[in-house]
């Protein structure tokens, strides 16, 4: 392959493709879920969860909120974003929110991070859903190989769909309309909803908790805690 091609795929590999949704990233998630997005992302960040010096990573970490409240709780934390765009609104959210704080940025594929059983957890929030099913799948496997022998692996997204089939369809439509956004903005993946517990019991991980986020009475959201067997 020659220099030119390389350079060429690189380039395509680092394309921003949140480079004009991801400015409004945190309004169009409030907008859409009343904060529950929010509210999904930092579930699992307590003080049962994290401990001071606990190294966290973020995967796809967007405006981060929840990796500056990991922070916060005393983890060392770094966060990876293939959008610079995303990391920007990022450090801006940092400066902002919690200057004294020190947090890692990197701006990369989250598959080229091969810090292989370096962090105590390893959080997903939002992001796994950018991908077609199989890739999911391999990101998620890369994900818990970052984590230590006993790491906890966390996955924060749309639930599901369960319940009676109005509930169902409710769910379903809800999904769609905004993986449509971001297929339409950001090129991601269209695909249905996935059933992250399933696929995580598949790959080794013992699903220790579940947190349900609602709207309209209804379980749109979940936060998902996996541990990795030692």
């Amino acid at each position: 392959m020659t220099a030119s091609k390389e350079q060429e795929q690189a380039a395509v590999i680092m394309r921003d493709k949140y480079k004009y949704i991801g400015p409004v990233y945190d309004f169009l998630s409030n907008l859409y879920s009343g904060k529950n997005i929010h509210r999904c992302k930092t579930a699992m960040l307590d003080v049962e969860t994290v401990r001071p010096g606990d190294r966290i990573l973020f995967a796809g970490v967007g405006h981060g909120r929840d990796a500056i409240r990991a922070a916060e709780l005393g983890a060392d934390v770094t966060v990876v974003d293939l959008s610079e765009t995303m990391l920007r609104k990022f450090a801006e959210a940092q400066e902002k929110e919690a200057p004294h704080l020190t947090i890692r940025r990197i701006h990369s594929d989250i598959m080229k991070v091969d810090e292989f059983e370096q962090y105590d957890m390893v959080v997903a929030n939002f992001f796994l859903n950018v991908f077609d099913e199989d890739m999911m799948v391999r990101v998620l496997e890369h994900l818990i190989r970052l984590g230590k022998a006993d790491a906890r692996v966390v996955v924060g997204d749309f639930s599901y769909p369960t319940g009676n089939l109005l509930s169902r369809m409710f769910k379903k439509l809800y999904w769609y309309m905004a993986v449509f956004i971001f297929w339409l903005f950001a090129n991601n993946a269209f695909h249905k909803i996935y059933n992250y517990p399933e696929h995580m019991q598949r790959l080794g991980l013992q699903v220790t908790d579940k947190k349900h986020f609602k709207l309209l009475n209804m379980n749109c959201y979940w936060s998902i805690l996996g541990r990795k067997q030692a």
